[in-house]
């Protein structure tokens, strides 16, 4: 395992053998600790943190402006790993860029979704996003990305009879502690 989990995190990304190893589980809370997970998209991830996008206005995106306290999770054929940290909304710069890679269709889609709201029908979603494509919107002001800063990693690796090796990383200093888990 290297010293630095952002290069662990690499390796393993690279060697997840899956058809989406960017899919992540995304876990947050209300300010009052109920909890909520789903799954979302990793864009990016350096020594920054782990950069996703959403509508501002969504279950997610309301419980991270109340709470901006977060967990991730990947988890590939017999591995996972887990991901504690801050979540802060990127700059308005940063969102618009990424919006300007997004195909139209998708551009579309995140404009017209009033996301966590109760639709009508799925005929009703069509409709706005086929309205949205024609008007080739601009990134509006209630979509963007955050990004997580991790504090704590931790690597699972399966092992036969329960015996898992469980390596976890937290900050300490300028730089990571490893500490070994046990299963």
């Amino acid at each position: 395992m290297s010293a630095d989990p952002l290069e662990q995190f690499g390796r393993w990304y690279a060697e997840a053998g899956v058809e989406v190893p960017e899919a992540m589980a995304l876990a947050t809370a209300t300010p009052d600790g109920a909890p909520s997970v789903r799954m979302v998209l990793l864009k990016q991830a350096d020594e920054a943190g782990f950069v996703f996008f959403t509508n501002y206005g969504g279950r997610k995106g309301r419980e991270l402006a109340a709470n901006p306290r977060a967990a991730l999770l990947f988890h590939w054929p017999g591995r996972q790993v887990r991901v504690e940290g801050t979540v802060e909304r990127l700059p308005d710069a940063e969102s618009d860029a990424y919006w300007a890679t997004r195909p139209p269709r998708s551009r579309a889609a995140a404009y017209a979704s009033r996301q966590s709201e109760v639709l009508e029908s799925r005929e009703e979603l069509e409709r706005r996003v086929d309205e949205a494509e024609r008007l080739e919107p601009a990134r509006p002001s209630w979509w963007g990305g955050f990004r997580l800063a991790p504090a704590v990693w931790e690597f699972w690796q399966h092992g036969d009879d329960r015996l898992h090796d469980r390596l976890r990383y937290r900050r300490h200093g300028g730089g990571w502690l490893t500490e070994r888990l046990s299963p």
